[in-house]
């Protein structure tokens, strides 16, 4: 009659399983310094880029806090083998440019570059270009920074219906009264947003040609072309819209260098 060695048919198993835990901890270990390895290298280009950024914004004339840059993709060190980039991401808050003495104010401009080509050897010096095959921009312009250009003291500016809607206070024929009304609002020449007030109403107003002229006049007066400072990057305007917290303006560019070059 054979006798049974549980303990010793045991022992192999334990050992096995030992093995192959230690082996899982090693390569976790192993995968965890990898992927750290990688997010600091990230992190040198993003601030090599940041620093860039920084330079082409003030050659541009244009006035922003501190750049927030995120180079996105994984990993990174392939890309930065390859010397060719997915995304980085550029956030671009309180953006203020010049026009004709009156601030026209971006809270904040996301950009969104896409496919960028930097060698290794561009973002250690920082000499030579960071070119972007796509750049696509997204910002909101206030409507109190519209309300200034337009000059008219009380006029307020707001959306209603996806649509921009003024008030103001108008005198007609010795009556104070308010206006209010929307506007059509489209890109126009050299990416300047037009303004159109061709719907305005003031309720009282006199039932006589007159009154319906001057109101007319008025809104004439407030439907301007209004020049936005040059956006970074060769930034182009496609489309404005109105929302509640202003205006939302999408722009765009291709092969962009989003540095300046040394």
């Amino acid at each position: 009659m054979a006798t049974a060695h549980p303990a010793y048919e045991e022992r192999p198993r334990r050992r096995g399983r030992k093995v192959l835990i230690t082996l899982l901890v090693l390569l976790l270990i192993l995968g965890g310094l990898l992927v750290a390895a990688d997010r600091v290298a990230a992190g040198v280009a993003e601030r090599a880029i940041t620093d860039q950024v920084s330079q082409e914004i003030t050659k541009q004339g244009a006035q922003s806090s501190p750049p927030e840059v995120e180079v996105g993709g994984f990993p990174f060190l392939t890309q930065v083998l390859d010397g060719r980039y997915e995304r980085i991401s550029i956030r671009l808050r309180d953006v203020r440019g010049s026009v004709n003495g009156d601030a026209v104010a971006l809270p904040e401009l996301n950009v969104d570059a896409r496919n960028v080509r930097a060698s290794l050897e561009t973002l250690r010096t920082q000499q030579g270009d960071v070119v972007a095959e796509t750049v696509n921009g997204t910002g909101t312009i206030t409507y109190e920074s519209l309300a200034a250009l337009l000059n008219r003291p009380g006029l307020t500016l707001g959306e209603r219906d996806g649509r921009l809607a003024v008030t103001a206070p108008v005198d007609i024929l010795g009556q104070k009264l308010t206006l209010t009304g929307t506007a059509d609002v489209t890109v126009g020449k050299e990416g300047a947003i037009s303004l159109r007030f061709n719907d305005v109403d003031a309720e009282g107003l006199p039932n006589i040609p007159l009154a319906r002229t001057l109101l007319s006049n008025y809104a004439k007066d407030i439907s301007i072309d209004v020049p936005l400072p040059d956006l970074p990057f060769q930034l182009a305007v496609r489309e404005v819209k109105p929302l509640p917290q202003g205006l939302a303006v999408t722009a765009a560019a291709k092969d962009v260098p989003i540095n300046s070059a040394g």
